[in-house]
């Protein structure tokens, strides 16, 4: 192995699939699958063991479930990333992979290439916003039911008053640090577009586009464009329909 490697944890009950998604990722140059488990108790001790870059987590497990683990995984002090496979196509799994803290959602019926893109996507720190997962959540917001300020500002619900406006206030502050240009990447990652469809809006470079899109994530003191999205809707930078 070199230093290079991803370095990859499979996480399913099922051996069938487990083999199978073995064999796809390390068809991969690049890729080598270090461990696998069968529920999320033996992942957390596998992830010591093995220390992995990427987790692939099913979510429905015997014992402890997908959606469990990934908030036990990314609670860890050097955490993996943690991509949540499933066969079902279900908003309440999606949202919960998301809020829990996974880098990105796939459904088990995708192509080997869109596994493989998936893993390389998370690896390198970005998460795995498809634009159908874009339109999930601004939905999510279109329909009121957009509250996922316990994920990002940590608020509970005794604190809507002076702490409501505190949010408010620090949230308003994050923004004013963005640059016009910063602003206006912000607002095409909420409509769901990707760097290159973004550096064609803008008529930029798509490394120019990924600087500015890292820039925005540190100003807004959110993990990934996952959690930019929710920003930006929550604090009316993007308005739903708009």
């Amino acid at each position: 192995m070199t230093d290079t490697e991803i370095r990859v944890l499979l996480v399913d009950d099922q051996d069938l699939l487990r083999s199978g998604i073995r064999i796809i990722l390390e068809s991969e140059p690049g890729i080598v699958v270090v461990g696998e488990a069968r529920d999320g108790h033996s992942a957390l001790e596998r992830i010591r063991q093995v220390s992995p870059d990427v987790v692939c987590l099913d979510v429905q497990m015997p014992g402890m479930d997908g959606l469990t683990a990934t908030r036990l995984i990314t609670a860890l002090e050097h955490p993996p990333a943690v991509l949540v496979l499933t066969t079902f196509d279900r908003d309440d799994y999606l949202f919960a992979a998301l809020e829990g803290g996974a880098s990105g959602f796939l459904l088990k019926n995708s192509t080997p290439e869109q596994l493989v893109d998936a893993v390389q996507i998370v690896a390198r720190g970005d998460a795995l916003l498809s634009p159908d997962v874009t339109r999930r959540v601004i939905e999510r917001f279109t329909q009121g039911g957009g509250d996922w300020g316990s994920s990002i500002e940590g608020q509970g619900s005794d604190a809507a008053g002076s702490a409501s406006e505190a949010t408010r206030t620090a949230a308003a502050a994050k923004v004013a640090e963005l640059t016009a240009r910063e602003s206006d990447v912000l607002g095409l990652v909420a409509r769901g577009m990707s760097n290159a469809e973004i550096a064609s809006q803008l008529f930029l470079g798509e490394a120019t586009v990924k600087t500015h899109v890292s820039k925005v994530l540190q100003k807004l003191g959110v993990r990934d464009r996952i959690q930019a999205v929710v920003f930006a809707y929550e604090h009316g930078i993007a308005v739903p329909g708009a």
